[in-house]
């Protein structure tokens, strides 16, 4: 039963992740039926901008260092789940930050010599790219007009890809790079076209929280998968150790 319950979310994922994907079903409903009224800010544009190129810097962050923001958002986990947590005894064996072991193997890629995280990678990669968006959109007054909504669309499919990543049947590299980095660049889909759709500086900075709380949840489903490969794991000769 012990293992049966550390296969399982927790009950702060599980809330966690509850509120995402309503906030992706209420974006889609205010899209489609805005109940705000549009507004002629000139500084609309340019603050909310700046403050998802802050949230992507964030991501950047997170994507550079993911051991120590894993800390800072998901710390309390280990606390309030029901199963045992794995903690990493060494660092010698780190390959990415993910176990030099073969049910890691499509966590990561190589180039040459160096190995990366692939989720992390694909979180460095999609903030950049949304970072470039944020500029032209933002900035630029590059326009997506009747567009507003296809963008929008595509962008809540990337971030609910990007959530889901986990539970995917393709646990590739690839895969994880790629779900990586559309999960970012879907955030800024989303954002630039509720902007478009209702011009409204509430709407677009509730998007702005949205997108931090989607991160959050982002890393503790990686957390949680990391977790539950490990002690599912019956290796005598890892170098992990599992704590009850």
């Amino acid at each position: 039963m012990q293992r049966l319950n550390s296969k399982l979310p927790g009950a702060n994922l599980l809330f966690q992740a509850s509120v995402s994907f309503f906030g992706l079903a209420l974006v889609i409903l205010l899209a489609i039926n805005p109940q705000v009224s549009p507004e002629a800010l000139a500084w609309r544009k340019p603050v909310v901008g700046s403050a998802f190129a802050a949230v992507c810097a964030l991501g950047m962050v997170a994507a550079l260092f993911p051991g120590r923001c894993s800390e800072v958002f998901t710390g309390n986990m280990k606390r309030r789940s029901a199963g045992p947590q794995v903690s990493h005894a060494t660092a010698s064996s780190l390959r990415g930050h993910h176990p030099e072991c073969s049910h890691y193997s499509g966590h990561v890629f190589t180039v040459g010599r160096k190995v990366f995280c692939a989720t992390c990678s694909g979180l460095f990669l999609g903030a950049v790219i949304s970072l470039l968006g944020v500029g032209a959109y933002f900035f630029a007054n590059w326009q997506i007009r009747q567009n507003a909504l296809p963008a929008l669309a595509v962008g809540v499919a990337g971030v609910a890809l990007g959530l889901l990543q986990s539970s995917l049947p393709i646990q590739k590299g690839a895969m994880r790079l790629f779900t990586g980095a559309f999960f970012v660049a879907g955030a800024f889909l989303i954002l630039s076209g509720i902007e478009e759709l209702t011009h409204n500086v509430s709407m677009d900075f509730f998007v702005v929280a949205l997108s931090v709380f989607w991160l959050m949840t982002k890393i503790s489903f990686s957390k949680w998968d990391h977790n539950r490969i490990c002690l599912r794991c019956t290796s005598e000769t890892c170098d992990f150790k599992r704590d009850s």
